[in-house]
């Protein structure tokens, strides 16, 4: 919505002054839903008047921020400010009430500087300040509103408002922000005419703009410009740089930038060391990436500085992490654990399950023990999956160690922690492990929840042990009092269809709704799934119906049991109806679906019908996986299609698929 050129010039006209009632200070706290009311009324300013500013002790920056935190109009927010800076100016300028304020803006915007608003400011006593407008600046390059913030901005006389450098500088941030780079230049070549000299802060947030595109020889000559200017570049300066070489995929130079301020006594900071780090990262070979950082970074540069030698090994084991490279990540640490590295339990957490993802199981527990050694503590999380991956690789003695490990260390102190101990071992399907964790939490004193009782529960289900599983319901409902719910009967429903007992899963389907609990779509799936793998289609087909009749929406598992086992029973005609009403409710098929379909059409003599349902995949969003590629290739060489077939194999190459060979 674009301003109105009468709203400016109703704002220069001399504002009245709204004199603060006097009453009584009060001692109660601000009723932070009360302030908004009080904004959306037409008296706002006298009311907030009577209930703030007559009580100097509820003003305070702390209570500022709340006040614009729970706002949710951006007018409001408009509107308290302007009454702040008008009783409390030095209040209204706090770095942290214009932080809350700048977020306001932004998360409730786009503010609109409407004639209506305009005028309330004004009949109200206050004026737009030099701060707020800054501020309102800065949420539009926040939202991408670049023409938006470059109108405002031509207008300001009419807020009684001059042009300043800080004002240029909100407005050259906000135009780079929202990715407009050529008008936050013309503003910037716009700033002589309006007497205002660019500073630092001008050149910075231009050489931000261009550097962060990779234009970085743009940058440079800022640079040039901006020492000409008497501004010498800073740590912010030859940070953006560094992150621009690297985007423009030049990383010899960005090194070169981090000698550039060695020379000239800049300090790197933390954000220095990481675009350099990340950078580096980013545009070239991971592997060769630590290599170069290793030989021209972590060698030479930062041992002698442990803050950032610390650090620039924090964010190259990050990166590591990211690109899953246990293997490096092994070397790296062997290196500069040994330089007197020791990471943080952050650090910690990430390094052990990037080793225990990579298989470096064996790796991960050495330098656990390394660093647990060294006083570095590790979350619960971190025994957990260390104490998990060693139990599913049979490693028992490792895994009980770890496990007493963090009993030794006090971690197991609380009802979340042993729940988490209980999912532990039932995901290692230690589910005895978990029976004894669970009666000595109950020794220990500790209650057990709902979740620990659908943990175990879970646990047993999965295991086939359904007798288990009900008497921990059983107790669970006698000794406790507490109610099942939806995991509850999920888990007992798995239970009892893993072991061929539908029967009683429909029984215990039926007792859930008696429970007062509505099924939702994984509890029917897993019976459609059931009376599928039993034969008993029919009974699939009313629980698909009755599903959908009840509100639940069906998804590709739903449809996917039924299509599947009317496909072996080579039912294609009835597979295909329930294909397309799959397609008529949203749901994209996928390689399970157009599995079934081609075998079932290919063993059938169909296969032109194979074949053209193959070609539709992709443009369907589905990408045709290794059994369905074999498959149609099986099918064009049935069909002598040799040419089609290795057409087909060569796309796949690409892809990374490793196929069949084709017959001669």
């Amino acid at each position: 919505m674009p301003l109105q050129r009468q709203a400016f010039k109703y704002m220069k006209q001399k504002p009245s002054i709204v004199i603060p009632s006097k009453t009584s200070p009060s001692s109660t706290p601000i009723h932070h839903p009360y302030i908004s009311q009080l904004l959306a009324t037409p008296n706002w300013a006298l009311l907030l008047n009577h209930h703030l500013f007559s009580n100097p002790h509820l003003l305070n920056p702390r209570s500022a921020v709340t006040v614009f935190n729970n706002q949710r109009n951006a007018s409001h927010a408009i509107k308290f400010h302007a009454w702040l800076s008008h009783v409390n100016p030095s209040l209204a300028t706090h770095s942290s009430v214009q932080r809350a304020l700048r977020n306001t803006l932004h998360r409730n915007g786009p503010a609109v500087l409407s004639l209506e608003l305009l005028r309330d400011v004004h009949n109200s006593g206050f004026r737009l300040t030099e701060d707020l407008l800054c501020a309102l600046i800065g949420s539009w390059g926040r939202l991408g509103l670049a023409n938006y913030c470059a109108h405002v901005f031509g207008q300001i006389s009419f807020l009684s408002l001059t042009p300043s450098t800080r004002l240029y500088n909100a407005l050259i941030d906000a135009l780079v922000k929202s990715n407009s780079i050529d008008l936050a230049y013309l503003k910037f070549q716009q700033m002589p005419a309006d007497n205002c000299r660019p500073d630092r802060i001008t050149y910075n947030t231009l050489v931000h703009g261009v550097c962060k595109i990779g234009v970085v020889d743009e940058a440079l000559r800022l640079i040039r410009q901006m020492n000409d200017k008497g501004h010498l570049p800073n740590v912010f300066t030859y940070t953006m740089l560094i992150d621009g070489f690297c985007n423009a995929n030049r990383v010899g130079e960005a090194f070169g930038v981090f000698e550039t301020m060695k020379e000239r006594g800049v300090g790197p900071n933390e954000a220095t060391v990481r675009a350099l780090v990340h950078g580096v990262f980013r545009c070239v070979d991971p592997g060769k990436a630590l290599d170069m950082l290793l030989s021209k970074f972590l060698d030479r540069e930062l041992e002698q500085e442990r803050v950032h030698f610390k650090l620039a090994c924090d964010t190259v084991l990050y990166c590591l992490a990211s690109n899953s490279m246990a293997k490096e990540m092994i070397v790296f640490l062997r290196e500069v654990l040994g330089r007197g590295y020791a990471p943080d339990s952050s650090v910690f957490n990430v390094i052990i399950a990037c080793l225990v993802k990579g298989d470096e199981l064996r790796e991960s527990c050495d330098i656990f023990e390394i660093l647990r050694k060294q006083g570095v503590k590790a979350s619960i999380g971190t025994y957990l999956v260390l104490m998990e991956a060693s139990y599913k690789r049979g490693w028992r003695e490792d895994g009980d160690r770890v496990f007493g490990q963090m009993i030794s260390d006090g971690l197991i102190s609380n009802v979340v922690s042993y729940n988490m101990i209980i999912n532990c071992f039932c995901r290692a399907k230690l589910t005895d492990n978990a029976s004894e964790a669970f009666r000595d939490m109950q020794v220990r004193g500790f209650v057990p929840n709902l979740v620990t009782f659908n943990t175990l529960i879970n646990g047993h289900c999965k295991e086939g042990e359904i007798v288990k599983a009900r008497e921990l319901l059983e107790m669970m409902l006698l000794e406790t009092g507490l109610k099942p719910d939806i995991f509850t009967f999920s888990s007992i429903i798995d239970g009892l269809c893993r072991i061929k007992k539908t029967e009683e899963a429909f029984g215990c389907f039926t007792e859930m709704i008696e429970w007062g609990i509505t099924p939702n779509a994984v509890i029917y799936n897993i019976l459609i799934r059931s009376f599928c793998a039993v034969g008993d289609v029919a009974r699939s087909v009313k629980l698909l119906g009755r599903m959908q009749k009840e509100g639940v929406s069906p998804d590709n598992y739903s449809y996917n049991a039924l299509i599947q086992i009317y496909c072996r029973m080579n039912k294609v005609d009835k597979a295909k109806r329930l294909f397309d009403s799959m397609s008529r409710s949203g749901l994209n098929p996928d390689n399970y679906t157009y599995g079934a379909f081609i075998e079932a059409l290919s063993e059938s003599g169909r296969l032109e019908e194979a074949k053209k349902i193959f070609y539709s995949m992709e443009a369907n969003g589905c990408s045709p996986d290794l059994y369905i590629c074999n498959l149609i290739i099986k099918i064009l060489v049935q069909q002598n299609c040799i040419e089609e077939a290795r057409n087909i194999m060569e796309r796949c190459r690409l892809e990374g698929i490793s196929l069949d060979s084709i017959p001669n």
